[in-house]
């Protein structure tokens, strides 16, 4: 599931809900591991993740193509291209064996919809955090937290000054009747989803769009990105990366994962070598 929606299905209690209880049992129970993306591992990125191309097709081309372009190719095609140009840009979330979850991130200029926005463009200095995904049942697992630190970690290694995001407000403020007017072409162009392709039906929960494609920015700001063009529906949001910050949080991260595992170990009985 993509984090755009995590948030509002645990306020509406349904289905793809987890309650407290079962989260805490879940979070103590999972050994999860993030490992870089690799050309040999595409098949290893969620289902959804795999056939997705919101972001690495122009919505033009997209629809002038639909009944014949396969998203599957086109999404390895890709990722094949911006792993060989320009190195790292995913990182996949395994819990106990299973998908868990992934982060997508490239320079914004192998990115077709990245220069349609009404906050566009990229700051030059960033790079693009496009998805960020995770799965049934892990949404409460930290999972995401955790592809987050793996993003970061990468691009501090890589000298990458800040990173980026396209976030999307599920319920914007009310806007003025001329600005909805005044940008309907332009968001038109910006939720054109792959509707029609071959991979999705119309209205279906797969579909590429928006809310199934973009990230939270309630959930950015929650991990520490600050809004630098507002907007209310479509804001650009902004994280700073500094190496001797992330150090130290990586540091304090793995001394409470020493602790809570300390935590958890029974102590040995009197007597018991």
């Amino acid at each position: 599931m993509c984090l755009a929606h995590t948030g509002a299905e645990r306020k509406r209690g349904g289905d793809m809900s987890v309650d407290e209880s079962d989260s805490w049992r879940l979070s103590r129970a999972v050994s999860t591991s993030v490992t870089a993306l690799t050309l040999g591992g595409l098949d290893k990125l969620p289902a959804h993740s795999r056939r997705c191309v919101f972001w690495e097709m122009d919505p033009a081309v997209a629809e002038d193509s639909r009944g014949f372009s396969d998203p599957v190719f086109e999404k390895e095609a890709w990722l094949s291209t911006v792993l060989l140009e320009w190195g790292s840009c995913g990182q996949v979330a395994n819990v106990n064996g299973n998908v868990a979850g992934c982060a997508l991130y490239s320079p914004p200029s192998a990115v077709p919809r990245a220069t349609l926005f009404p906050t566009s463009p990229v700051s030059p200095d960033a790079v693009l955090l496009t998805t960020l995904q995770a799965e049934f049942p892990y949404q409460e697992a930290e999972v995401a937290h955790q592809l987050m630190q793996a993003v970061v970690a990468d691009l501090v290694r890589r000298g990458v000054r800040a990173l980026e995001s396209f976030g999307i407000r599920s319920d914007p403020p009310s806007q003025a009747l001329s600005e909805r007017f005044g940008s309907m072409t332009l968001m038109e162009r910006i939720i054109s989803p792959i509707k029609g392709s071959g991979a999705n039906a119309p209205g279906s929960k797969t579909e590429c769009s928006p809310e199934t494609c973009m990230i939270e920015a309630d959930f950015l700001e929650e991990v520490g990105f600050k809004v630098v063009a507002p907007h209310h529906r479509f804001p650009r949001l902004r994280l700073e990366l500094d190496s001797d910050h992330y150090w130290k949080e990586d540091v304090e991260r793995a001394l409470d994962q020493l602790l809570a595992a300390a935590a958890m170990t029974p102590p040995a009985r009197a007597g018991v070598r």
